[in-house]
């Protein structure tokens, strides 16, 4: 499985690939990126199997990243992954149709849908 993380904090992208280092164990690579624009730019070049995607990002926000990557891909895995556990970014989220939604401090939580998506 390869994994796209994407999160404008280096610290957040390594607990992210941390957690699946160690929960996730068919992982053929993991690439990292701190921006939307790269992260569209990526999933172009590279189609990984999932993107963890943050929401609040600098001049393009992970929504906009998630929309431009399902009008090139509509069967993109997506899980969006944040500090805020905000109702509004749930539902657009779920508008989204993204493969889960998980707050950034119960990160255990992306091993059940990553070995989900694995499958």
């Amino acid at each position: 499985m390869k994994i796209l993380i994407v999160d404008d904090h280096a610290d957040m992208r390594r607990m992210m690939k941390h957690v699946i280092a160690i929960g996730i164990g068919n992982i053929s690579g993991v690439t990292e990126c701190d921006n939307g624009e790269e992260a569209v730019s990526l999933y172009y070049k590279l189609k990984p199997d999932c993107v963890l995607m943050d929401i609040e990002l600098d001049t393009m926000s992970g929504f906009e990243a998630v929309e431009k990557i399902m009008q090139f891909d509509a069967g993109a895995k997506v899980v969006m992954v944040t500090g805020h556990n905000n109702p509004l970014f749930k539902t657009r989220a779920e508008e989204l149709k993204v493969q889960g939604f998980v707050s950034k401090d119960k990160l255990i939580e992306l091993v059940p849908i990553l070995n989900t998506l694995s499958k």
